[in-house]
C-alpha cells in the first residue's frame, strides 16, 4: 500500500512540473520571438520606472526565495524517520518551487513583452537552471533527504513506469 501512495505522489508531482514547464516554455519562447523580429509592429504601452523595477525586483526575490524555501522543507524531511512523510514534505516542496518558478517566468514574460529589457531573458534563463535542477528523479529525491541504500531502491522502482 505504501508503495502505491509513494508511486502516486511521484507520479503527480513529475505530472505537475512538466505541465508547468510545458506553459511557462512557449509562453516566453512567443514572447521573446515576438520581442526580436523587426518586421513585427510594437504598439504596446512601455513599461518604465516603478512597474519596470517591481517587475525585476518580484521575479529575483521569487528565484531567491524558491531556492531558501525549499531547502528550508528539505531540512524538515530529513528529520522525519518514515519514508512516506518524508516523499510527502518533498512533494509540497518542489510543487512550491514550481509554483515560484511559474510566477518567475510569468514576470520575465510579461517584463520583456512591455519592456523589452535583456534583463527578463537572463531572469528566465535563471528559471529555467532551476527548472532543469529541480525536476523530481529518484536519485535526486534521495539525494536530497539523505535516504539510506533500501529507500533509494523503493525509489527508484516507484519512479519505473508500471
Amino acid at each position: 500500500m505504501e508503495t502505491q501512495e509513494l508511486r502516486n505522489i511521484y507520479q503527480r508531482t513529475e505530472r505537475l512540473t512538466l505541465i508547468i514547464l510545458l506553459i511557462a516554455l512557449p509562453a516566453f519562447g512567443i514572447v521573446y520571438l515576438y520581442h526580436n523580429s523587426g518586421s513585427i509592429s510594437k504598439d504596446l504601452p512601455q513599461l518604465s520606472g516603478f512597474p519596470n523595477g517591481f517587475l525585476m525586483t518580484f521575479s529575483v526575490t521569487l528565484l531567491v526565495g524558491q531556492y531558501w524555501a525549499f531547502h528550508l522543507n528539505m531540512k524538515k524531511a530529513i528529520k522525519q524517520v518514515e519514508l512516506l512523510e518524508k516523499v510527502k514534505i518533498y512533494a509540497k516542496a518542489t510543487t512550491q518551487r514550481f509554483l515560484f518558478l511559474f510566477l518567475v517566468s510569468i514576470s520575465s514574460t510579461i517584463g520583456l513583452l512591455f519592456s523589452g529589457n535583456p534583463f527578463f531573458i537572463v531572469v528566465f534563463a535563471l528559471a529555467l537552471v532551476f527548472f532543469s535542477l529541480a525536476k523530481p528523479s529518484p536519485d535526486r529525491m534521495a539525494r536530497l533527504m539523505k535516504l539510506k541504500k533500501e529507500d533509494r531502491e523503493l525509489l527508484r522502482e516507484i519512479a519505473r513506469p508500471s
